[in-house]
């Protein structure tokens, strides 16, 4: 291998060190350092291998690719020699391969078809700081295969690399694994903040100033901005080159990095000029996708707008909508440590110093906000149907789990078996298939209904970045793949590319058995593609409102940029949409008309029927209908002249809990009652007391009240029930005595009076005339003695004169005080001097 004087060659030596004694290393190197290219090559003639491979996964397929092409020419080979690389669309693998360049969901695949990685000797995560929800499933896949299947010499080894890490956290995760450090050798790189950047700012009209000031002021450098998109990048990149062409700078070449580019197109912009430009210099306008694992050549000049798109996933609406957002204080120091890789540089940041102190120090992680339902099923796949038996850096969250699992099973993806969800035959297809379980199931649907082919074009199209934002027709998108109309030239990369998945997934369909059944012919094929998507997003199946716009499944509403031919229809089946942050409406992004009549045909499993009731006011009676829904759409109304008894009960538990039980014949009893119950609760929680709390009964409605609820047709008939009788029945007799014993409605204090407790306060309250508790140095209690009830020590005119639990501190010291204060006050009440001994008594001394 040549010598290639990068940094990350001064701890090579200490890094296999720990590698010959611990199976789990963790590798922190700045970008620039070399640790992609250097550490995979250093480390496969490790006498630990054995002669097995390494796989080095890469969070994206042009870093995966640029990475083995850089490995490969330092062994002057080619990919596919010792060094090859594999991704969807793409691989260059050979029987001589030992190392392995992967993106990585093909990681996950592996796991699953072999569990063990027969043939593995090491396992390297790249870019670990970035946090992708494939790489934080693939390590906890890793760190439970090795569990089950680890043995001894022949356990793989995981290395995690990354130019930011919380290495503790991460230490920690692999039992205290050791962490090696370089520190790189990065020229300095001067730093010229820009204004304060305002909300809604255009962000590309600085973008472009800043570059034009940037290439005047360093005329011998080359740029890298970055900016949020492909959108901005092309407005940027328009921007420019009418600028470039009216100062005649034919010296400077535009270059477009990002993720959605054929290959070819990324290393356009990743290598250095050739032939006749090779004095020239270029600008390239990219994405995130040139953070940190990707070395561009000849950049010395960084512009950065400081923002990112990130998907983001709403558990309200089930949807996952690209979101602008501010980038980390760790992305703004690597994307500022590109201009000082190769010589001195500087970085022009759009932003204001103030700005750069709010941001936050790392990006969290993907597996927070994203759409849980692919980890779910491959989790289900693995065995596992609770997340907590993995380990991981960030658990996966408990709601938006539930959620995956919810639409999991609303896909037929799994059954039911007791109180367990397993996955079924359906679920195991659908996870054979490399795209997300909703056109997994769209694919296996396809097949069955003779539309396979339109059923992959439409995934391959769904599981990409639309370059067609402009036009929601889906039928446009098919007719240019299919030929039938002529793609923009400069969308040809995605179509080459659209086409390539389509035929893998129709490849990958025909192997499986699930799908090789006889087509159904309820599907004409003018509908093909709206069914398929109905199937695929049956929570986005939309009904235009007679007021404009339309109406979701899920209940969002949502509308069209502008008028297209589309928004005649009355009924879509919509694949995309953009949610907008705090909005309660989306904008429709691509969709097909949908014929309502496939509700009573193929799409049929889709609709449910329900019997709804709800109290009419203005009738002064309950009305019933039947209704055929699909999500919160009715397709069919039904007025019903009977009331069930069911849908009757259900509208006035609705009512009752809206009206927060305030239409029950309470009464200051009943509230005692629940009072008392309540404190037993409190101190006897494993005693099986009723939750009768104001929120308690409102959850459990149904159960304590629903049965009692049958004779009640009207709302008046609420205020008949017998509520007493039955809130009481919710305790045993038994649990009614114990009740009356613990938590009696009355004291009899030393007087011989019997004195109402007030349990609606917390500690329960005793209001008595002070001369009725003489001789009583003990303070009264319920519950057995565990709570002491709360004195209010009352004048003779029932106004409180102490209030305290510590009655016999009371006698010894506040009583005295008291004393002087109110003997003069009430003459004809005793006021003894030693109150223990006294004569309790509710008369006045001349009765007493």
């Amino acid at each position: 291998m040549k010598d290639s004087g990068l940094p990350i060659e001064d701890c090579l030596d200490a890094l296999r060190q720990r590698l010959t004694e611990r199976d789990e290393v963790v590798l922190e190197a700045p970008p620039g350092a070399g640790k992609t290219t250097l550490v995979p090559l250093a480390l496969r003639t490790e006498p630990w291998l054995a002669g097995r491979k390494i796989l080095m996964l890469e969070p994206r397929r042009i870093a995966a690719k640029s990475a083995a092409h850089r490995m490969a020419s330092l062994l002057d080979e080619r990919p596919g020699e010792t060094v090859g690389y594999r991704m969807r669309l793409d691989s260059k693998i050979g029987p001589a391969t030992r190392i392995e360049v992967i993106t990585e969901g093909i990681l996950t695949r592996m796991l699953q078809s072999d569990p063990a990685l027969e043939g593995v000797g090491m396992v390297i995560f790249d870019e670990f700081h970035e946090r992708s929800l494939d790489s934080d499933l693939a390590l906890a896949l890793c760190l439970q295969a090795r569990t089950l299947f680890g043995d001894g010499d022949r356990r793989v080894k995981i290395l995690l690399m990354s130019a930011t890490l919380d290495s503790n956290a991460i230490a920690a995760l692999l039992d205290d694994a050791p962490v090696v450090s370089s520190e790189g050798r990065a020229y300095p790189v001067e730093i010229v903040y820009g204004s304060a950047r305002k909300p809604g700012e255009r962000i590309v009209e600085r973008v472009v100033t800043t570059i034009q000031q940037a290439l005047l002021q360093n005329p011998q450098g080359s740029v890298l901005a970055f900016l949020p998109g492909q959108g901005e990048i092309r407005r940027c990149h328009d921007a420019l080159q009418g600028w470039l062409l009216s100062k005649q700078m034919r010296d400077v070449h535009l270059r477009p990095l990002f993720g959605n580019l054929s290959i070819d197109e990324q290393q356009r912009a990743i290598a250095p000029l050739a032939g006749r430009e090779v004095a020239d210099r270029k600008v390239v306008l990219a994405t995130n996708i040139a953070e940190t694992s990707l070395t561009i050549e000849g950049v010395d000049i960084v512009v950065d707008s400081g923002l990112e798109r990130a998907a983001r996933f709403d558990p309200a609406t089930g949807m996952t909508g690209l979101h602008t957002r501010r980038i980390s204080r760790a992305s703004s120091e690597q994307r500022a440590g590109r201009a000082g890789r190769l010589r001195p540089g500087k970085c022009y940041r759009l932003w204001s110093v103030q700005q750069q102190q709010q941001l936050a120090a790392q990006s969290s992680a993907e597996i927070l906000s994203a759409d849980l339902a692919p980890l779910a099923l491959q989790l289900l796949q693995w065995g596992v149907d609770d997340p907590v038996e993995l380990k991981w850096l960030d658990p996966p969250p408990r709601g938006p789990w539930a959620q995956a699992l919810d639409l999991l099973q609303a896909l037929g993806a799994l059954d039911q078996r007791g109180a367990a969800r397993v996955i079924s035959a359906h679920g195991e297809a659908m996870s054979a298939l490399p795209v997300h379980p909703r056109l997994a199931h769209m694919l296996l649907n396809g097949a069955a209904s003779g539309h396979a082919r339109t059923a992959t074009l439409l995934a391959s199209l769904l599981s990409d970045r639309d370059p067609l934002p402009d036009e929601p027709d889906m039928g446009h998108r098919l007719d240019i793949l299919s030929g039938e109309t002529d793609c923009p030239a400069q969308f040809r990369g995605w179509l080459t590319r659209t086409r390539q998945l389509a035929g893998q997934l129709q490849s990958r369909l025909e192997k499986l058995p699930a799908a090789r059944t006889t087509p159904s012919q309820l599907v004409p094929q003018a509908q093909a593609s709206a069914y398929l998507l109905a199937s695929a997003y049956p929570d986005r199946i939309a009904r235009r409102r007679h007021s404009g716009g339309y109406q979701l499944a899920n209940g969002r509403s949502a509308s069209f940029n502008g008028a297209p031919a589309l928004s005649r229809h009355r009924w879509l089946a919509v694949a995309e949409v953009s949610s907008m942050a705090g909005g309660a409406s989306d904008v429709i992004r691509s969709a097909a008309a949908l014929d309502e009549t496939l509700f009573d045909s193929a799409l049929q499993a889709l609709v449910s029927e329900q019997t709804l009731a709800h109290w009419d006011r203005k009738a002064g009676r309950f009305i019933a209908e039947r209704q055929r829904c699909i999500g919160a759409l009715v397709l069919q109304r039904e007025a019903l002249d009977a009331v069930p008894a069911d849908a009757k009960r259900e509208a006035l538990v609705e009512y009752l809990r809206s009206e927060e039980l305030k239409p029950l014949p309470w009464n200051a009893d009943l509230r005692q009652w629940c009072a008392r119950v309540s404190l037993l609760r409190s101190v006897e929680p494993a005693a099986g007391w009723p939750d009768v709390s104001q929120q308690g009964l409102s959850d459990r409605l149904d159960d304590w009240l629903g049965p009692w609820l049958d004779p009640v047709n009207s709302l008046q008939g609420l205020g008949k029930l017998d509520l007493h009788a039955i809130l009481t029945s919710q305790l045993s007799w038994e649990k009614q005595q114990q009740l009356q014993r613990l938590a009696p409605t009355r004291f009899e204090v030393p007087s011989g009076s019997s004195i109402r407790i007030d349990y609606t306060a917390s500690p329960p309250v005793l209001a008595v005339k002070l001369q009725e508790m003489f001789g009583c140095e003990q303070t009264p209690s319920v519950a057995g003695g565990r709570v002491a009830l709360l004195v209010h020590l009352l004048s003779p005119a029932g106004r409180p004169l102490q209030i305290t639990q510590d009655l016999a501190g009371f006698w010894r010291t506040s009583y005295h005080d008291v004393k002087r204060e109110m003997k003069g006050r009430y003459p004809k009440h005793p006021w003894p001097d030693d109150p223990l001994v006294a004569l309790a008594t509710r008369h006045t001394k001349r009765r007493g």
